[in-house]
């Protein structure tokens, strides 16, 4: 039976509120329900910019708008779209990190599932009460790693939320095919089981074999009830991100966006900047500073891109170099990560930053740390010292947590760094030259990838499509954009990325056997035609 009044306006995806027209309410029930006035989608936006424009802040303003999703995902969707450079910080980071800090306090209206450690042998059970249609996209989390913020629990839906919302906006993915979930096992912040407003299990987190058969329950459960849906871990704990990506990749179309995410745009802003510095990848040298999944990740991608160029990966693995609190990862220290070994190259110590550069002179510096500042003035000095025009990424989330300010690198490297940065920011003249700082955000790879995998029932997501994801990114930035010393393409243009991204990965899906679909004559035609349009 097709939904009639009051219950077509409590629907966010059927809801267009003061937009029905005389004959919609004549035939749909709602003759009386709405004021007289029948105004289009683009009054209606005025007057949401006009509300957000009165919030006294961004937190509210992330308030304001999710509330909006809850009403009108259509009005919601096309408010984002109308200015993503204005609106993609505040409805993802930093503001979505300050929003998952007080997540229970501002809570107004559930949005997914909450899969909790009390769930375990009826996980399947819960994931059955989804009442909407099968999903496409799935993000969980469970809250372990939030942003650059910790350990964060239930308080994780947000960043699942937001992740979906940048997938609709940025890949067209219908709003009504993603589902956001929170596998809660607890959370070890004192602070949030302490709060009156923590709405999530109040007990420590649960671990080992408890844990990971909760986990294999979940994604055995998913694939269950949700055959033909995309799994996106995100914001595990680096051990946990790193183990369930291994432990489930090829199980299904699964992937986690800290890992691969993060690995695939900053391997896309290496590819970008090596056009401006005129440089190849497999002569590049690079620093990590920071060995947890995100860098490790991305040392990955890059060590299997240099590999591409006609090297063993082993021999493209010693062009990279890894530092984390105990300083350079080298053979024979000890208390080193299984994850991280294949970087422990035979070299003497090094303790600080400042010091790796001038010793083993990398071309790229790549922070992932959470360390506010890290890369001060002498890492950032020595930087330019041994390069030209080094390249510097502070990739930590939200802005609070950014190893360096792009005014800070700007300045102490006298405008010749190629900086980007996991957060926002703004442009900065140094001796009379304005440089645009690159935003290094996933938004650029996940939706793409989203759109590839649900238009062509994709039925794996290799680090192949990653690479190619990225170089489809790094070819989209044009000549005017790297002159200002952006490295990614601009924000208005990202679904045009991710159309790029998705016929990208597609092409090897059907040239690997894993589509689930015929090759269409007109790819690139078959995908545009399923982006989700926010338009009444």
């Amino acid at each position: 039976m097709k939904k009639r009044g009051q219950a077509i306006l409590n629907d966010p995806l059927l809801n267009k509120g003061t937009a029905f027209t005389a004959k919609e309410r004549d035939a749909l029930g709602l003759a009386g329900l709405l004021p007289h006035r029948i105004e289009t989608q683009d009054q209606q936006l005025e007057r949401v910019f006009s509300n957000c424009a009165r919030k006294p802040n961004d937190l509210e303003r992330y308030i304001f708008l999710m509330s909006l999703q809850d009403q009108n995902e259509a009005l919601f969707y096309r408010t984002v779209l109308s200015d993503l450079q204005r609106f993609m910080p505040i409805i993802y980071t930093p503001t979505v990190g300050e929003a998952a800090l007080h997540y229970g306090a501002i809570f107004r209206r559930p949005r997914g599932l909450y899969v909790t450690a009390q769930d375990r042998g009826r996980v399947r059970e819960v994931l059955q009460n989804w009442g909407g249609d099968a999903p496409s996209v799935i993000v969980a989390t469970d809250g372990g790693r939030i942003l650059g913020l910790g350990d964060l629990g239930a308080n994780g839906m947000s960043i699942s939320v937001g992740k979906l919302a940048l997938y609709t906006a940025a890949g067209g993915i219908h709003p009504g095919s993603t589902l956001p979930i929170v596998i809660d096992v607890g959370t070890n912040t004192e602070r949030l089981l302490s709060s009156p407003h923590y709405l999530g299990l109040r007990q420590k987190r649960i671990v080992g074999e408890a844990y990971q058969d909760l986990m294999d329950e979940f994604v055995e459960a998913v694939g269950e009830v949700f055959p033909d849906a995309m799994l996106q871990f995100e914001d595990f704990a680096t051990e946990n991100a790193i183990t369930h990506l291994a432990r489930y990749r090829d199980q299904s179309a699964i992937f986690n966006d800290d890992i691969q995410g993060t690995a695939g745009v900053t391997l896309a802003g290496i590819l970008a900047a090596l056009r401006i510095t005129d440089g190849a990848l497999e002569d590049q040298r690079v620093l990590f500073v920071g060995a947890g999944s995100a860098n490790i990740g991305i040392g990955e991608l890059v060590a299997s891109a240099i590999a591409e160029k006609g090297m063993s990966l082993d021999a493209a693995r010693k062009q990279l170099w890894f530092m984390d609190r105990k300083g350079l990862i080298v053979e024979g220290r000890d208390a080193i990560n299984s994850f991280a070994a294949p970087y422990a190259h035979a070299h003497s110590p090094i303790g600080d930053i400042a010091t790796a550069i001038e010793v083993l002179r990398p071309t790229i510096l790549i922070g992932a740390t959470g360390q506010p500042g890290i890369f001060d003035e002498p890492v950032v000095a020595a930087m330019a010292k041994v390069n030209a025009r080094p390249v510097i990424f502070a990739l930590s989330n939200p802005t609070s947590r950014s190893e360096a300010t792009a005014e800070d690198v700007y300045l102490w490297s006298q405008g010749k760094a190629v900086f980007a940065s996991g957060s926002p920011f703004g442009p900065v003249t140094v001796n009379d030259e304005t440089h645009v700082p690159g935003q290094s955000n996933n938004v650029y790879i996940f939706p793409g990838i989203g759109l590839g995998v649900t238009s062509c029932k994709i039925s794996r997501v290799t680090d192949t499509m990653f690479r190619a994801a990225a170089r489809a990114v790094a070819s989209g930035v044009s000549e005017d954009a790297l002159k200002e010393g952006r490295i990614f393409p601009a924000l208005d243009e990202i679904r045009t990325a991710s159309l790029d991204i998705a016929v990208a990965i597609a092409e090897i899906a059907f040239t690997e056997g894993l589509a689930g679909i015929s090759r269409p004559d007109d790819l690139r035609g078959f995908i545009a035609e399923r982006m989700y349009s926010p338009r009444y």
